[in-house]
């Protein structure tokens, strides 16, 4: 959820947030809607569309409270991940058996994450992600092979059990920090699951629509979206998402394991200049 933004207290930012009431201009609107579209694309392939969405909102905002720039990515990325899901599930096979109990987990766990981070920093987080994401690109560059053939290594209830533990890992991942949280579920997929790229991506999205939409539930309660301007931002998300869901499903694994190699070298730079640079 604290997707390459400035470290928060959003226990703080809550009350904030309230006393900043943003009317949009032509431009700004312009500006996030055009950010929310692109951001749109690249997540429906493979996650990531938070490092060109927050970013944008940051930038058109600077004063605004974060708490509410991340309820309102969260407002409009949402309904993007939930139109991929929907267009991965007509043509590519889903684990319904799997997926829709981890969902749930995913969920639950994102919720319990975004309450924890109000409680706790996650700054020792935001210092280990650039290692990690390391390894994880490291690792997919050296194991040519990984996720190009779908090999479920599991079935019936023991790959349920092994989905949900994935979902409730990066789910809750995602509700107290949130950088990679597609990228992470994808990798998790194809390398403890043994699916494919595409199928990792079609799985990740269903997740990550859960944990997107126990964030949003979790902003909204407190008062950290700007509707007036997610509607026109939501609607260009899911423009993008359904251009990138079909880019992916016409070219295959190859293709998502490209777009899932430079979005991963594109957070291990992000992440790690906010981590010791910024």
């Amino acid at each position: 959820m604290l997707f390459l933004c400035p470290t928060l207290d959003l226990s703080h930012a809550y009350s904030a947030s309230k006393l900043f009431d943003k009317k949009p201009t032509s431009m700004e609107l312009l500006f996030v809607t055009l950010a929310s579209m692109l951001a749109g694309f690249v997540d429906s392939i493979v996650g990531g569309g938070g490092l060109i969405l927050m970013p944008a909102l940051f930038a058109a905002f600077p004063t605004a409270p974060p708490a509410t720039l991340l309820g309102t990515n969260k407002g409009a990325s949402v309904w993007g991940t939930a139109m991929a899901t929907l267009q991965y599930s007509r043509k590519v096979s889903m684990p319904w058996h799997a997926l829709l109990p981890a969902t749930v987990c995913a969920l639950v766990a994102s919720f319990a994450g975004a309450w924890l981070v109000t409680l706790v920093s996650p700054e020792y987080l935001r210092k280990a992600l650039p290692f990690v994401l390391t390894l994880v690109l490291a690792y997919t560059l050296v194991k040519k092979e990984l996720g190009r053939d779908h090999a479920p290594r599991f079935s019936g209830r023991l790959e349920m059990v092994v989905v949900c533990l994935i979902g409730m890992g990066i789910g809750f991942y995602d509700g107290f920090f949130g950088p990679g949280t597609g990228s992470f579920l994808v990798f998790l997929l194809v390398r403890i699951a043994g699916y494919d790229f595409l199928h990792a991506s079609a799985s990740a999205k269903l997740l990550n629509t859960a944990s997107n939409l126990s964030a949003l539930v979790l902003f909204t309660l407190k008062g950290h979206v700007w509707w007036h301007f997610v509607i026109a931002m939501a609607v260009a998300n899911i423009v993008g998402s359904l251009a990138g869901s079909h880019l992916a499903i016409k070219h295959g694994s190859g293709f998502v394991r490209s777009v899932f190699l430079f979005v991963v070298s594109a957070l291990i730079l992000k992440t790690g200049w906010d981590a010791f640079l910024r």
